[in-house]
C-alpha cells in the first residue's frame, strides 16, 4: 500500500547530456520510483527545461534532489505533489 510521496511534479533545468531517456531511466531507478514521466519544455544552446511527473510509493524527496543534481540538473519549482495512500486527482469548479 502506498504511504508518503506518491507523485511529484517538478520543473528542472538540465544541460543536454544526459539525454532524456538516460535521464528518465536513472530516476526510474530510484527507491520507490514506480514510473517516470518527462516532458521537453524549452530547449536552448546548453540547457533544456522539463517537466518531470514521478509516481510511486513513498518517494524520497531528498534523494530525488541529489540524483537531479548529480546530473547537473536544479529543480526549479515543485509543481504537484501527491502524498497519502490514493491518488487524489484535481477537479475543476465552476469558478475556475
Amino acid at each position: 500500500m502506498a504511504e508518503g510521496l506518491i507523485r511529484i511534479v517538478l520543473d528542472i533545468l538540465k544541460p543536454h547530456d544526459p539525454i532524456l531517456p538516460h535521464f528518465a531511466t536513472f530516476l526510474s531507478k530510484l527507491k520507490g520510483v514506480e514510473g517516470v514521466n518527462i516532458t521537453l519544455m524549452e530547449i536552448d544552446k546548453e540547457t533544456e527545461n522539463i517537466k518531470v511527473t514521478m509516481q510511486g510509493n513513498d518517494l524520497d524527496f531528498d534523494e530525488i534532489t541529489r540524483a537531479i543534481e548529480e546530473y547537473g540538473g536544479s529543480i526549479h519549482s515543485v509543481d504537484e505533489v501527491v502524498a497519502g495512500r490514493t491518488m487524489v486527482e484535481e477537479v475543476t469548479t465552476p469558478q475556475d
